[in-house]
């Protein structure tokens, strides 16, 4: 593994800008309020597009995935156009403080501190914990293994803080999981910290064959869909949606359709909201 570790530390380089970062297109109205919503005709949703099967591109260039469909969930609701936005976890936030965006599903973790900033809403629709993903050879079995190793993380990520100051690892911080997976097959980091869920998806791909999630999962923690803050009405309303989703298993749907077992997380809450 000292082999490897060195390799990484001498190929180590700055993080590339991810290409996905949009804006909402010119002239179309943002919203706070389920009133503006209605009115332009358009829901406007910041999602990921690099981080199957939550959000990512299909062969034909459109972001799909379990929280664009859920997205859709929410514009067939209220009857009108669906626009996606691709947000990355540095910039989701500032999106919806910036009115680029009217809702945002962006695999969040629901932290006491992001809350100050967006208007989470409870229920929350989902759950996930952190893990590392790298190569087998490098064998790793605890976290403290990490120490004084290049990882490669992801801007904005709340796990990363806790991975570096509690286990002493080098985070090589990048804007996308693209750049993030790049890296960790080129060696300029030795494994990649991020959620559990994305891992087990992206475990599942022959091109990954050489890799696993060696360590304990850590720090479950519930995601969180959010508008912008003083959208009480907004978040009325998504918090029905959540509890609906929950109630029908349509999120135990969807993670059946693109190929997640189903997540304790979401089988505890169908189980709480069926009989409601």
């Amino acid at each position: 593994m000292n082999k490897l570790i060195r390799s990484a530390v001498l190929g180590t380089t700055a993080a590339l800008a991810l290409a996905l970062v949009a804006s909402v297109a010119p002239g179309t109205a943002t919203a706070t309020t389920l009133k503006e919503v209605k009115d332009k005709g358009t829901l406007v949703v910041g999602v990921k597009a690099d981080y199957k099967p939550y959000g990512f591109l299909d062969s034909d260039g459109k972001i799909v995935g379990i929280e664009p469909t859920l997205a859709a969930d929410v514009a067939k609701k209220l009857g009108v156009k669906l626009e996606l936005v691709p947000v990355v976890s540095s910039n989701r936030m500032q999106f919806l403080e910036q009115g680029k965006i009217d809702l945002m599903i962006a695999t969040m973790t629901d932290t006491p501190e992001r809350e100050k900033v967006v208007e989470i809403v409870k229920p929350n629709y989902y759950s996930s914990g952190t893990n590392v993903m790298a190569p087998k050879k490098a064998k790793f079995k605890e976290w403290t293994d990490l120490k004084g190793v290049p990882v490669c993380g992801i801007q904005g990520a709340f796990y990363n803080r806790k991975t570096q100051e509690q286990f002493g690892a080098d985070i090589v911080a990048f804007k996308g999981t693209a750049e993030a997976l790049t890296a960790l097959k080129q060696g300029r980091c030795v494994a990649f910290v991020y959620d559990d869920s994305f891992l087990i998806s992206k475990l599942g791909d022959p091109e990954w064959a050489d890799y696993d999630m060696p360590l304990k999962t850590i720090d479950d923690a519930p995601w969180g869909l959010a508008v912008a803050k003083g959208a009480d009405k907004f978040a009325a309303f998504m918090s029905d949606m959540i509890k609906d989703w929950h109630k029908t298993g349509r999120i135990l749907e969807l993670e059946t359709k693109y190929g997640v077992k189903n997540t304790p997380f979401a089988l505890e809450m169908h189980e709480k909201y069926k009989g409601s």
